[in-house]
């Protein structure tokens, strides 16, 4: 029997509010046997044992509460980088969440550029994410949501009824949906809009209030499990206006309950669409309200009773892929 792969995850022990995506990938890896699941700590990462180690969102390692304990968060980053760049032991493996680095400071840039030069094996949950040639690649689908929501009671599919959600960032395209969503509310009253979600600053809070005219609801809060499975449930559409989507969690959590999504057109979303059905991804070059009230149209044409094909979703072979990628990995930097 082959012994099971000691694997830090660069995330902690899950809680409440943590990432679902977070907390079904460490459940779907202590369901598998080859692979024995470390959380992240400074002193474990740092002084511990394990045999790979796993990157996700490395910046979020740098979030602190003031300047001074980001420095110092920082210099352990450095640290910790430097003992997986000298280890021949530890393979190291990313997930390629998001296509770009974050607007940071330059040398925690280069840091992050760093740790993304050092990994073994590069995760992909869409094939169309570049990565650097040369790179070792494993392709593992973003799991879905439907065990995730479980046992929470869902409403009828309204009418008209259009919802956006999830955390409320300048980068989603909130403020082009509102303005998309007023000229199709002009040539329909019947249609509305809710728009769920905390936003990440005051002043776009205040741009949201300021923008909503007739037929939006605003719920501005961190939106639980069981109020979002009925807010998106209650929809014919749901909305992701990002102006730059790449993986998204939410499309994969409306789907999974069963909504389609409206979404830029771009690599990613046409090779979601060819995976999950091209009627359930709807996209568009540019948001405005005739293709709002087209893709209303279109999705209510869809029998309330179908779904997505998310057959390529199960976590459990997510779990099974990422035991291969880390092996893969240690393997790698056993051979540098």
């Amino acid at each position: 029997m082959t012994r099971p792969l000691r694997v830090m995850q660069s995330f902690a022990a899950p809680r409440t509010t943590t990432n679902p995506y977070i907390t079904m990938l460490a459940q779907s890896l202590r369901d598998e046997p080859n692979v024995e699941l470390v959380t992240f700590s400074w002193p474990r990462a740092l002084f511990g044992r394990y045999q790979a180690f796993h990157w996700h969102w490395p910046e979020a390692r740098l979030a602190a509460g003031s300047p001074l304990r980001r420095r110092l968060k920082k210099v352990l980053l450095r640290l910790l980088a430097q003992r997986h760049r000298r280890s021949r032991r530890i393979g190291v493996v990313r997930t390629a969440h998001n296509p770009d680095l974050p607007d940071i400071a330059d040398d925690e840039r280069a840091l992050l550029m760093d740790i993304q030069a050092d990994a073994d094996v590069v995760i992909r949950l869409n094939p169309t994410t570049s990565v650097d040639a040369g790179v070792l690649v494993r392709d593992i689908p973003h799991g879905d949501y439907r065990s995730w929501f479980d046992g929470h009671s869902r409403l009828r599919r309204l009418a008209g009824h259009v919802v956006t959600f999830g955390q409320l960032r300048g980068y989603k395209g909130v403020e082009d949906l509102l303005s998309a969503f007023s000229q199709a509310h002009d040539a329909d009253p019947a249609l509305s809009l809710t728009v769920a979600g905390r936003p990440t600053s005051a002043e776009l809070t205040a741009r949201l209030l300021a923008t909503a005219g007739a037929g939006v609801e605003l719920d501005l809060r961190f939106v639980p499990d069981e109020d979002l499975v009925r807010i998106i449930s209650s929809a014919s559409l749901v909305v992701l206006a990002y102006r730059d989507l790449h993986n998204s969690g939410s499309a994969l959590a409306a789907l999974s309950l069963n909504r389609p999504v409206l979404v830029p057109r771009s690599a990613s979303t046409d090779a979601l669409a060819e995976d999950v059905g091209e009627e359930w991804v709807i996209r568009y070059e540019h948001l405005d309200g005739t293709v709002l009230r087209e893709a209303i149209a279109a999705a209510e044409r869809l029998d309330v009773d179908s779904a997505p094909d998310l057959s390529r979703r199960d976590w459990g072979e997510a779990g099974r892929l990422h035991a291969e990628a880390y092996r893969a990995a240690r393997a790698h930097r056993r051979s540098r």
